[in-house]
């Protein structure tokens, strides 16, 4: 019998036990009027689901006059929502009367996305930089038809629409989409001054666009925070392309010349060749005259007469070349 009342008192005590360590939590959520039972309690402890984030998050949801099951909270909860946050989005979308249920908040959270911040940027819109200073550039080249530079800075002003939030684009592809058009409307501009003296036509243009397709938010203005003129691309390009016809031009010149060259120094090998022959040519007289002697078919007067008409001939020779300067040979 003593074991039997030490069992008992054991398993009494372990029952109060229990008890006290929930019948704070269920003694405020009773007194909330967001009634959990200690069972539901225990039950959460067993799961290792923090009851009193539980708790806390119906009691809100119940004083802000949202019903919401605690079995829907603990499942968010088990599948690594913030119920805190989900909760707080709930009871904001339901004072600004935007339409968000318990199940598209809970879609929204498990996505990734911050769904507190997007119903607060559906009530207050926020302004995105275009481009991104956290990306490293500060404005947005682009060059018109005249080829002068301008650079541009955006502001745009969205807000985030609940429906398409999942699923939907993030602020990149807005940012993306917004510096396409500005690029698109100078690129499309006869001369920069078009640009600076309407600047506002930017800002038109890129929103008739309807560049919120498809993505989270909501585009509500695009204003054209700053235009700077930046450099003469046109003359650039021009020069940069004079500049390699020049030296295309000299490539082909030089080639030219070295082929010329080249000509020339066969021509003078060929000129070499031909005095080489003549030379071998005239050194066989000497011997033909030899011959002619010993044969009997020239005598001693045709020969001197030869000699005297071929000094008479050098004579002239000499004379027509006074006054020439004598060729160089390389």
């Amino acid at each position: 019998m003593i074991i039997i009342y030490i069992i008992l008192g054991v398993i009494a005590l372990a029952i109060i036990a229990v008890f006290m360590k929930f019948f704070g939590l269920w003694f405020r959520a009773l007194l909330s009027g967001a009634h959990i039972s200690i069972g539901s309690l225990i039950g959460m402890w067993i799961r290792k689901v923090k009851s009193k984030l539980i708790v806390d998050s119906r009691i809100m949801l119940t004083k802000a006059g949202i019903a919401t099951d605690s079995d829907l909270l603990e499942t968010h909860y088990l599948a690594g929502g913030d119920v805190i946050r989900v909760s707080k989005a709930l009871i904001a979308a339901n004072k600004a009367n935007i339409p968000l249920d318990f199940k598209r908040a809970t879609a929204i959270d498990l996505a990734g996305r911050d769904v507190l911040d997007a119903v607060k940027t559906s009530v207050n819109p926020k302004v995105i930089d275009c481009p991104d200073p956290a990306k490293g550039r500060s404005t947005i080249d682009a060059v018109a038809k005249d080829g002068i530079q301008l650079r541009a800075k955006a502001r745009v002003t969205v807000r985030a629409n609940i429906e398409r939030l999942v699923g939907g684009a993030t602020e990149e592809t807005i940012i993306a989409r917004v510096g396409e058009g500005i690029v698109t409307t100078i690129g499309s501009a006869a001369t920069y001054k078009d640009v600076l003296e309407n600047p506002d036509k930017i800002s038109k243009t890129v929103l008739h666009k309807g560049l919120d397709a498809g993505t989270a938010f909501e585009i509500l203005s695009i204003d054209i925070a700053d235009v700077d003129v930046g450099e003469n691309i046109g003359a650039k390009l021009q020069a940069d392309q004079a500049e390699a016809d020049k030296r295309r031009f000299q490539a082909v010149a030089e080639q030219r010349r070295a082929a010329a060259r080249a000509r020339e120094q066969e021509m003078s090998a060929l000129v070499r060749e031909n005095r080489a022959k003549v030379v071998l040519a005239e050194a066989e007289i000497p011997m033909a005259i030899a011959e002619s002697f010993r044969k009997g078919n020239l005598g001693i007067m045709d020969y001197y007469r030869m000699k005297n008409i071929q000094a008479d001939t050098d004579m002239r020779q000499s004379i027509g070349e006074e006054g020439k300067e004598p060729e160089k040979e390389e």
